[in-house]
């Protein structure tokens, strides 16, 4: 017979276990909407900066998906051309968020999630900063 206290554990965890599947419902239903939005502003060539980085900040905390992840990538390349500071930013607080490289090694799983690349190089985006205007 279990003791209370084995039974408040096996309680804790099927929870935990309902809770882990409901979030991974929920990036799924998430990667559906956030596909549509991405997919509008790559077709319409949409240069709003707002728009962008609204999808780009409600997709960050969905990108513990790997379906989430790429919609994310997608997005960030595309709007690399058209504020390349900004985009560094994003890639950057995806990196804080998510990556679990430890110094001198990679991820847990042994490799990265992302490979570094020229964009890395950009200096981080300054707080208080202003940008020219777009387009220039």
């Amino acid at each position: 017979m279990k003791s209370e206290t084995e039974s408040r554990k096996d309680d804790l965890v099927q929870s935990i276990g309902e809770l882990a599947k409901e979030v991974q419902r929920l990036a799924r239903v998430a990667v559906q909407l956030y596909s549509a939005e991405v997919e509008t502003i790559l077709k319409a060539q949409s240069r709003d900066s707002r728009r962008i980085e609204r999808c780009l900040d409600g997709m960050l905390d969905f990108c513990f998906d790997d379906g989430a992840l790429v919609l994310y990538k997608k997005l960030c390349r595309y709007y690399y051309d058209i504020d390349p500071e900004a985009t560094v930013s994003y890639v950057h607080a995806y990196r804080e968020m998510w990556d679990e490289r430890k110094p001198d090694k990679g991820s847990l799983d042994g490799e990265p999630r992302h490979k570094p690349d020229k964009r890395d190089k950009l200096p981080p985006k300054t707080k208080g900063a202003t940008k020219g205007p777009k387009g220039s």
